[in-house]
């Protein structure tokens, strides 16, 4: 329960505007854990920042919107429409919308995870 709970305050509350941020000392490592930290979160996107520890993953998905992912510390594999994509730090994929997509940590990592979705409204969701 107390991991459940600490993943959700993690997840919902946003980090402090006008306020200058180090992005890999913002967020831990849990072992055999996925922790997120909202960055900010608006009717047209947001952004994350999210450790992934060794041998963890984000569940495989489709996403309506594209995402952009940036590796802040260590090395993420994330595949995309099957076709793996090795990423070190300061790396960056854009995930286009509407194709399948995991992201796997062979070794604990840190990313930026941002989702746009201006651009989107007459899409099918």
């Amino acid at each position: 329960m107390f991991r459940l709970s600490y993943w959700w305050r993690m997840k919902t509350k946003e980090i402090e505007k006008s306020r200058i941020h180090i992005l890999i000392e913002i967020i831990e490592y849990v072992p055999n854990s996925v922790v997120s930290k909202t960055i900010i979160r608006k009717t047209t996107g947001n952004i994350s920042v999210v450790a992934i520890d060794t041998g963890e993953a984000l569940a495989e998905k489709i996403s309506p919107f594209d995402t952009f992912i940036q590796i802040i510390e260590g090395t993420a594999e994330v595949v995309i429409d099957d076709q793996p994509n090795i990423l070190q730090t300061g790396q960056g994929i854009i995930i286009p919308a509407h194709t399948s997509n995991i992201v796997k940590a062979n070794g604990r990592f840190k990313m930026i995870s941002t989702v746009i979705k201006s651009g989107y409204e007459g899409s099918m969701l």
